[in-house]
């Protein structure tokens, strides 16, 4: 179950440790299994009023972004775990659990130099999860057209024999392809099969007598196939397609079905590399933006309590 914290600035009138230490002894009286943690944010540059009120405004809309961003790799992470049948991996941060990294949470002054101006800190927080948005769009995209082009695929081979790809359910031997004779495969309704069978050689002239044989039958149509001269093809289709028989275009080209065959293998291996390689990037880039969030939220509970409670900084 997701714990919720909440980020609490309070005014320091005499000592932090005082304060720290009254804040526990009432939150314990009230809400004894409430943990309190210290959360650290630096002595950062104020700059002017006019510039802090300035920001102020924009560090709602800001912070609804990266947070934003922060659920989306979140969830992405579970539709790939929950794809490959596996469970999610417990999410960190530079190698520590996000509770722990949160609960002892420390700045980055490499990362944000506490001398910038605090517009700085936030456009440059904005900058780096907005690309990093833009980068899993990016890989996103690339994974779902490979799952797309498989589940095109898949729908034609699971389809009903009036839609789904036939190779895979027809023999060599049974088409007969010679200079005057061809094989057509008629897809016919179950319940109309008896009909098929007395009515296919009278359809048109020059059909082969008792040619048709069934070759599969799936929960709605069966597929026979009927051979007759080449000549008359078009007009077995038309009379056909009047009595409710539909006759699939086809032709049979092992090196086709061969060619099918490994463009499925190799769309299986890149869904599974990208799957694999998009997972790894996102439980990669979830700490960069989290700790990403969290520097804003030190901003933020900076600035707002610089307008609440004045100057200079005096605050748990």
């Amino acid at each position: 179950m997701a714990s919720r914290y909440w980020v609490v600035s309070l005014p320091v009138q005499s000592s932090a440790s005082s304060l720290w230490s009254r804040l526990q002894d009432s939150i314990s009286k009230n809400s004894f299994d409430t943990p309190l943690y210290r959360f650290n944010t630096p002595d950062l540059r104020v700059g002017t009023l006019d510039s802090l009120l300035s920001l102020c405004d924009d560090l709602l809309k800001s912070n609804n972004f990266v947070e934003g961003v922060s659920n989306k790799i979140k969830r992405q992470i579970e539709d790939l775990e929950r794809i490959s049948g596996g469970e999610s991996t417990a999410l960190t941060v530079d190698g520590v659990p996000v509770d722990s990294y949160l609960t002892r949470f420390a700045w980055d002054e490499a990362k944000y130099p506490t001398m910038s101006p605090l517009r700085e800190i936030v456009d440059n927080i904005h900058a780096q999860v907005a690309k990093i948005e833009d980068d899993l769009k990016v890989r996103v995209a690339e994974y779902n057209n490979v799952r797309s082009q498989l589940n095109a695929i898949n729908r034609k081979q699971s389809g009903s024999l009036a839609v789904r790809d036939l190779s895979n359910l027809v023999k060599p031997e049974d088409i007969v392809s010679s200079e005057h004779l061809v094989t057509l495969l008629a897809v016919v309704p179950k319940y109309s099969q008896k009909d098929w069978l007395s009515s296919y050689e009278t359809l048109t002239t020059y059909v082969v007598p008792r040619s048709s044989k069934k070759l599969h039958e799936d929960n709605e149509y069966a597929l026979y196939t009927v051979t007759l001269f080449g000549r008359v093809a078009d007009n077995f289709r038309t009379n056909a397609r009047e009595k409710g028989f539909q006759v699939r275009d086809f032709e049979y080209s092992p090196e086709a079905q061969e060619g099918r065959k490994q463009d499925l293998e190799r769309l299986l291996q890149d869904q599974e590399t990208l799957r694999a390689s998009l997972l790894q990037w996102c439980y990669t880039c979830y700490g960069e933006v989290f700790s990403s969030w969290m520097h804003f939220c030190a901003v933020r509970v900076f600035a707002e309590s610089i307008l609440r409670y004045g100057l200079p900084p005096s605050f748990l």
